[in-house]
């Protein structure tokens, strides 16, 4: 089964970001995570719908 949950340090390697820009991300609201047990969890659905978002704008900032 593939991973469901990243760890911030994780979601900046797949997002190709450093981990300081994924709790920023997280701060701001732009990138959903929740807290488990003391750790900071990334779901998978929130790193596709943050690539989905960048992709959006991306194709405005081209029209």
């Amino acid at each position: 089964m593939d991973k469901l949950f990243y760890r911030p340090k994780d979601a900046a390697t797949v997002l190709g970001i450093s981990r300081t820009a994924v709790f920023r991300l997280i701060k701001s609201g732009e990138l959903r995570s929740i807290k488990h047990n003391g750790y900071r969890l990334i779901p998978v659905s929130a790193l596709l719908d943050y690539a989905q978002v960048l992709e959006a704008q991306a194709s405005k900032d081209v029209a």
